[in-house]
């Protein structure tokens, strides 16, 4: 578990506000075997630098005494402190100003760089996708629908869904142009519908799709989960 890490949604509440942060990363490491106060303490102040805070001064800190911004930088390095090479960012931008969004995504890709992490990105932000990812998964109802290089998804979508999404976003280039949104309404998990989980909104759906969920597809090395693309469909 120490090659992997994660940055949970939600900065506001994934510090205990109970304790100051050079708290939270001498229990962090300690959970995972380390007990040598000085070396945690020496770790922390570096990743901290690295995210751009003054770690003499945010160590003796309370999460309460911090901005958002300051809490997700914490964050971020305390997700780095046993140096894993691969780091889950659920939502790392949400709840922040778009300003702290943008200081947010540059340092993420100068960590990237600094200790040559991979990142798996968990987010609704499009545009932080095609800034940061090189390849994307696009999941509908729980089940991954279409997985692609960044350049084949937006360029050529070939799921009925993410091209739907896709035509949900804005062009800054195109004023007049209508967004257009998905119809319907995502499914209720309770009592999802027989065969493709995405025939109640597809403008594509077959009898088959109403039948039978579809297996995935592998087509010129990308994947889509949809009888489009099947030969029994």
């Amino acid at each position: 578990w120490r090659e992997i890490s994660m940055v949970f949604q939600g900065a506001l509440n994934s510090l205990n506000p109970t304790i100051r942060i050079k708290d939270h990363f001498i229990e962090t490491a300690k959970a995972h075997g380390i007990s040598d106060k000085r070396w945690i303490l020496e770790r922390a102040r570096e990743l901290l630098e690295a995210v751009k805070l003054d770690p003499d001064r945010v160590l003796s800190l309370y999460p309460v005494e911090m901005s958002g911004g300051m809490k997700q930088r914490t964050l971020i390095a305390l997700a780095l402190i046993l140096n894993p090479k691969f780091v889950i960012l659920d939502e790392p931008t949400t709840a922040l100003d778009v300003l702290t969004q943008r200081e947010i995504l540059f340092l993420l890709k100068d960590l990237k760089n600094k200790f040559n992490l991979t990142y798996m990105l968990i987010t609704h932000d499009i545009a932080l996708v095609a800034d940061m990812a090189d390849i994307i998964a696009i999941m509908y109802a729980g089940r991954i629908v279409e997985e692609a290089k960044v350049e084949d998804i937006f360029y050529e979508p070939l799921h009925p869904y993410t091209k739907g999404l896709l035509m949900t976003v804005p062009k800054l280039n195109e004023f007049k142009e209508d967004i257009t949104s998905l119809p319907g309404s995502p499914p209720d998990y309770r009592r999802m519908p027989s065969g493709c989980k995405f025939h109640p909104r597809c403008p594509y759906a077959m009898d088959i799709c109403r039948r039978e969920e579809p297996k995935m597809v592998d087509i010129n090395g990308r994947k889509v989960l949809c009888w489009l693309y099947s030969e029994k469909g």
